[in-house]
């Protein structure tokens, strides 16, 4: 059967496949359920929303959900607390506000794209000629819900450390290049050429992903088919990107502008505050804001003595642009008084972490901090504490729901951070960081320290 023939069998077999995708992500038309509710997670086009559509959002998130805002690991928007008789309601709001939420699969932007921030060609621009000229293949249900594809600008800010399916950077104002499976130095490209061309490749990935099997990624494809499709791709030179320019703090651009990247307190920001630092924001030149990647917030067309004045005064709004808050190295769900299904109140255990154990948030752990065995905040390993009926679980590198490593009584978890923090400081060598003390002194040690009395 010839590629063409078995893509639009895999096309034209949307009605005998249910929408219950395995591992699907929840959207603004089908959210998920979460222990607080429904969840549902928005992209706005282009990834930007203006302050009057961010405050409308707002509004709509505390009339319709519990009030919770989220910013991904991916950058995008997460409203929680939803009903099922108001998730109409709420898409109705969020349309009524302009936003305009683009349909699955997300193609994501980097955050500060366009000529001001030094892009070559114009990202936004590609996403919609992608959309317009391949609707037929991204809304194809054999593609996988989480199919990844990244465009970027080829500017100063960008994404080389997320990882795609599909990736397109922008090499001048004609050329763009088309590589696949994996993050800006370790994608391989496939093609390379005019806007058109690009656009081309594109569907020819999709082509062969869909006649690959039922929801397939873009490092199953098989070595042989993809160079019978893309016959010169070993010619084509790898061109690394150094990596995103983003973190907290101002961002200097020409003609005397300024952007300053803030980050949510653990990624997450009720709505009354961000009414309130939208209020604030008012009496300011700001152009837009723009989530991103890592749990970012950007607040764009500020001068620099506006900048200035928004970084000393968000941290009464739960906002933070100090690089150096340890917040930001802790992964947490929404916990208990958010979220049904949490035993604990994740969010102050963070601060206890913090204020006991700052040994700990040297940056070389991932540290989770999950209410229950679902692990939503960071599907990845871990060191995790995951909340249960007879108190806690320690994973020491693991996911919520393996079996924990240690057992602690919810009234001795305080007693049990502090014993860690003491094994760090007595046993970390010269110039050691954290992880590499833990995974030198082993499970049973550590084990036997927390159990200490």
């Amino acid at each position: 059967m010839a590629l063409d023939e078995r893509t639009e069998m895999d096309i034209a077999g949307e009605a005998a496949q249910p929408y219950a995708r395995r591992g699907a992500c929840p959207t603004l038309a089908r959210p998920m359920p979460t222990g607080d509710g429904l969840l549902a997670r928005l992209r706005p086009q282009g990834g930007v929303l203006t302050v009057h559509q961010c405050a409308q959002l707002a509004q709509a998130a505390l009339l319709h959900g519990n009030g919770l805002l989220e910013i991904t690991a991916r950058g995008s928007l997460q409203i929680r607390g939803l009903r099922p008789q108001t998730v109409e309601p709420f898409a109705e709001a969020v349309d009524a506000a302009g936003i305009i939420v683009s349909p699955n699969p997300v193609i994501e932007l980097p955050p500060l794209n366009g000529a001001e921030f030094g892009d070559v060609a114009d990202a936004a621009a590609m996403e919609l000629l992608l959309r317009d000229r391949l609707a037929e293949f991204l809304q194809a249900p054999g593609l996988a819900p989480k199919l990844s594809i990244i465009v970027d600008g080829g500017g100063r800010f960008d994404l080389a450390d997320v990882t795609a399916d599909i990736r397109l950077l922008a090499l001048s104002a004609d050329e763009w290049l088309v590589a696949i499976a994996g993050d800006g130095a370790s994608a391989r490209p496939v093609a390379v050429g005019t806007a058109d061309e690009a656009v081309t490749a594109v569907g020819d990935v999709l082509k062969l992903l869909l006649s690959s099997g039922w929801q397939k990624r873009c490092r199953d494809i098989d070595p042989e088919r993809l160079v019978s499709v893309f016959t010169d791709m070993h010619a084509i030179s790898r061109h690394p990107r150094a990596g995103a320019t983003r973190s907290v703090g101002m961002h200097r651009m020409a003609g005397g502008m300024a952007v300053i990247g803030l980050k949510p307190r653990f990624g997450q920001i009720h709505a009354n505050d961000l009414l309130a630092f939208l209020a604030f924001l008012g009496d300011l030149d700001v152009s837009d804001i723009r989530s991103a990647p890592d749990r970012y917030l950007f607040i764009t067309g500020l001068s620099e003595e506006s900048a200035a004045a928004v970084r000393q005064s968000v941290e009464r709004f739960g906002l933070s642009a100090d690089s150096d808050d340890l917040s930001s190295r802790i992964a947490t769900c929404a916990g208990a008084g958010a979220c049904a299904s949490s035993f604990y109140a994740t969010k102050a255990l963070a601060e206890t972490l913090i204020e006991r154990c700052p040994e700990a948030l040297d940056g070389s752990l991932d540290l989770h901090l999950s209410g229950c065995a679902k692990g939503c905040a960071h599907p990845r390993r871990a060191l995790t504490i995951s909340g249960a009926a007879n108190g806690y679980h320690l994973v020491l590198d693991g996911l919520a729901s393996d079996a924990p490593d240690a057992q602690i009584a919810g009234s001795d978890i305080n007693s049990a951070i502090e014993r860690l923090s003491r094994l760090i400081k007595s046993e970390r060598q010269a110039g050691e960081s954290a992880r590499a003390c833990l995974d030198r002194v082993g499970t049973a040690m550590i084990t036997r320290a927390l159990r200490q009395e």
